[in-house]
């Protein structure tokens, strides 16, 4: 785990865009062998939306980006870095934000993927929070956008329920003194469970699979005591955290999670019923979500945390 030191770096802006197109628990059920109570009660899930026809991940990406710089009351020039993390990407080579980069027009911007699971915004975030605070850069747009009808294996109805599109973006700017500034951060993997969520590559079908049970047991057992141990070595509690911005997989984990930590459970923003697992769109559409709705305070503590394939795990620690 480390403390932040440096140039303190504050959210400046977010952003977010959800496709139009509506994919209900009802929906599925005429597809396969499910149910909206079944999955209701597993998950937590009542819609997932998806691209259009034609609509790419990194359409997804751009529209983000430029609400989160419109947020932000900056142009796409005054950008130093453009970081996508995205686990559904059209191509491989170039990178998504190459791409989005050119689609935005942040001329002066370096550009890089971020391949992480659900993890994967929050890694990027912490990529960009220390280049801005060593000095590298000044602002750093960061996007988790996600189009996953490509891998989904639609005769799973596992997983095939769980998951959605969307992207979500901020805005990480050096901060003037007395300002928002991120604490602390920190993420780790468990390799030897690498397999537990895959989407194929080099010459396997890219279908996305995951080993539900396992992955439910894997992060009840992991999380708690990562976030306990961050808290503690960023000198928090979780008790007293004013808000907790989270990745949205399963409201059963959530709840869990705070039940163990002893957190209040309204300290956060759910929205999984509406969207679904975006996977590494989720953190950023909840914090856009979250600060829209006025959820994060100036001068309250911010928790953010995600979990993913690799299996990976986050957290950040912001005061507003």
């Amino acid at each position: 785990m480390a403390i932040i030191k440096g140039i303190p770096v504050r959210i400046a802006g977010t952003g977010k865009y959800i496709p139009e197109k509506v994919m209900t628990n009802a929906d599925f059920e005429k597809i396969m062998e499910t149910s909206d109570e079944w999955i209701r009660e597993r998950t937590g899930i009542k819609e997932r939306h998806f691209a259009a026809e034609g609509e790419s991940c990194c359409d997804l990406a751009a529209k983000a980006a430029l609400a989160a710089l419109d947020d932000a009351g900056m142009a796409p020039g005054e950008i130093d870095a453009v970081i996508v993390s995205t686990n559904s990407p059209e191509t491989l080579c170039p990178c998504s934000a190459a791409t989005v980069q050119g689609m935005i027009g942040a001329a002066k911007a370096g550009a890089f993927d971020v391949i992480s699971g659900c993890t994967g915004s929050l890694t990027a975030m912490l990529s960009a929070i220390s280049c801005i605070s060593c000095g590298v850069w000044e602002n750093a747009l960061v996007i988790g956008a996600e189009s996953f009808g490509s891998v989904i294996d639609w005769t799973d109805r596992n997983s095939a329920i769980l998951f959605g599109d969307g992207a979500g973006a901020c805005v990480l700017s050096r901060s003037a003194a007395g300002g928002g500034r991120f604490i602390s951060g920190e993420i780790t993997a468990d390799g030897t469970k690498h397999d537990l969520i895959t989407i194929g590559g080099g010459g396997n079908p890219a279908k996305l699979r995951m080993k539900g049970q396992e992955v439910f047991r894997f992060v009840n057992a992991a999380l708690p005591p990562f976030i306990k141990n961050f808290c503690k070595e960023s000198g928090a509690d979780p008790r007293d955290i004013d808000f907790w911005v989270l990745h949205q997989a399963n409201i059963r984990i959530t709840e869990s999670l705070f039940r163990r930590l002893g957190v209040p459970q309204g300290r956060t923003l759910a929205n999984l019923e509406k969207y679904g697992n975006t996977s590494a769109a989720s953190l950023m559409i909840n914090l856009d979500e979250a600060m829209k709705a006025g959820r994060i305070k100036a001068g309250e503590k911010i928790a953010f945390a995600a979990f993913g394939a690799g299996m990976t795990i986050g957290a950040l620690l912001y005061s507003a």
